[in-house]
């Protein structure tokens, strides 16, 4: 909620939707707080949709942000998915692409903010 719907003023009725029961969950913690996130669901047999990756302002450039996403691919070879998708926030291509993941769409606008879909291949 801090970061998108606080910090990036998407709407909050856009974040908080009916695939959130059916996803996994990640979060990163410092003691009680809860400093980054991330989830994943299956879209179809054998593939995932990660969403709602972010980390905290102040804690960014920590690279927790790689570390959860390692943590999401993990968790996804051991449920034997073999491709991840995800709708990456335009500045935050470079950052997927240094994991592996390549866009796979022209830009377009979701929650008024420009995305590009990307997707990998997980062993």
């Amino acid at each position: 909620m801090k970061v998108f719907v606080e910090e990036q003023g998407i709407p909050h009725h856009l974040e908080v939707d009916e695939f959130d029961d059916q996803a996994a969950h990640f979060i990163v913690q410092d003691g009680n707080q809860t400093i980054a996130a991330a989830r994943l669901r299956e879209i179809s047999p054998g593939i995932g949709k990660i969403e709602r990756v972010c980390v905290l302002n102040e804690y960014r450039g920590k690279r927790l942000g790689i570390l959860i996403m390692e943590h999401v691919e993990k968790y996804a070879a051991e449920h034997r998915f073999n491709t991840l998708k995800l709708n990456a926030q335009v500045y935050a291509i470079s950052f997927y692409e240094k994991l592996g993941y390549k866009v796979t769409s022209p830009e377009f606008l979701d929650a008024h903010i420009p995305h590009r879909a990307m997707e990998k291949a997980i062993k």
